[in-house]
C-alpha cells in the first residue's frame, strides 16, 4: 500500500502569516510543522505551555507560540491583534498592502467520552465554549485582517457521521462546526475569503494512542475504513495545506472527509 509522502510545495504559502489553534500536540502540531516547512510564518496557541514552547524551540524560525485560552474573548482578540500588528511591522516594503493574516486553522478541541446520565450542564457548556464558540471568536477577530485569497479551515470530525455513543456533546459541537463553516463561507465569500472544514477519521495522535487506541480499537478501525492503514497526523495536515493554498481556490463551504472511507463504507 502506498505510504504517506511529503506534500508538494505551495509557493503562495511562503512567508504567509498562519494562525493555528491547539497547535502544541497531535494534528495541530503536525499542521504547525507542515506550514513552517512551506516557509510560512506560523503563530500557534495552546494551553499546553510546555509542549508549545518545546515545539517552537525545535522549529526555531517562523514558528511562534503563545498561551491563549480560547474560551476568553479578550485573550483571543489580543492574540489576533498582536499577530496582525506584527505582520504589518515585518512586511517587505515592496509587498502589496493586503491583509496581514493569510490562513486561520481552527483546530483546538476536546473529545471527552461522557455518558448522557452523567453529563452535567457545566460540562456541556464547557465543551461548546472550547470546541465551537472558540471558532466563532477566532473567525470574528481574524477576518478583518484578511484579504482576498485568505482561507479559514475548521476542524470537524468523522464522529458527526458515525455518531459514536457517549460523545453526544462532542458530536453536537462538530455538527455546529459544519453549519458554521457553510454559513461563514457564504458571508465572507464576497470578501474573497474561503471557509472549509476537514473531518478527520480516527487519527493516531499521541493522546489517542495513549488513552483510547487499544488492539481491539485498531481492529475496529481497519474493519470500518475502506483502506485499512491507520491515519497519521501529517496526513491531515496535508489536507489542511491544500485547502490553505491557492491550489484549492475554487473550493469553499465544503467538508472534506479525511477518514480512509469510514463514513462512506
Amino acid at each position: 500500500m502506498p505510504q504517506y509522502t511529503t506534500p508538494p510545495v505551495y509557493p503562495d504559502l511562503k512567508s504567509a502569516a498562519v494562525l493555528v489553534t491547539g497547535g502544541a500536540n497531535g494534528i495541530g502540531a503536525a499542521t504547525v510543522r507542515s506550514f513552517q516547512a512551506q516557509g510560512a510564518r506560523v503563530f500557534f496557541c495552546d494551553l499546553d505551555v510546555s509542549a508549545g514552547k518545546a515545539l517552537a524551540k525545535r522549529l526555531r524560525e517562523r514558528a511562534h507560540f503563545s498561551r491563549v485560552d480560547l474560551r476568553q474573548e479578550h485573550e483571543v482578540s489580543t492574540w489576533v491583534r498582536d499577530v496582525a500588528r506584527w505582520g504589518e511591522r515585518t512586511r517587505e516594503p515592496s509587498s502589496p498592502k493586503t491583509g496581514s493574516i493569510r490562513v486561520l486553522v481552527n483546530n483546538a478541541a476536546n473529545d471527552p467520552r461522557i455518558p448522557l446520565q452523567g453529563h452535567t450542564i457545566e460540562q456541556w457548556d464547557e465543551l461548546f465554549a472550547r470546541n465551537l464558540r472558540s471558532m466563532f471568536l477566532m473567525a470574528r477577530e481574524t477576518v478583518p485582517y484578511m484579504s482576498p485569497g485568505a482561507s479559514i479551515i475548521n476542524l470537524a470530525s468523522i464522529t458527526f457521521h458515525i455518531a459514536p455513543a457517549q460523545m453526544s456533546a462532542y458530536v453536537a459541537t462538530k455538527g455546529g462546526v459544519l453549519g458554521f463553516t457553510r454559513s461563514l463561507a457564504r458571508e465572507v465569500g464576497p470578501l474573497g475569503i474561503r471557509v472549509n472544514a476537514v473531518s478527520p477519521g480516527w487519527v493516531m495522535t499521541e493522546r489517542q494512542l495513549r488513552d483510547y487506541v487499544t488492539p481491539a480499537v485498531k481492529r475496529l478501525i481497519r474493519r470500518s475504513q475502506c483502506m485499512p492503514a491507520l491515519i497519521q497526523p501529517d496526513e491531515i495536515a496535508s489536507v489542511i495545506l491544500f485547502l490553505a493554498s491557492n491550489t484549492s481556490a475554487s473550493i469553499t463551504g465544503q467538508e472534506i472527509l479525511a477518514d480512509r472511507g469510514w463514513a462512506y463504507s
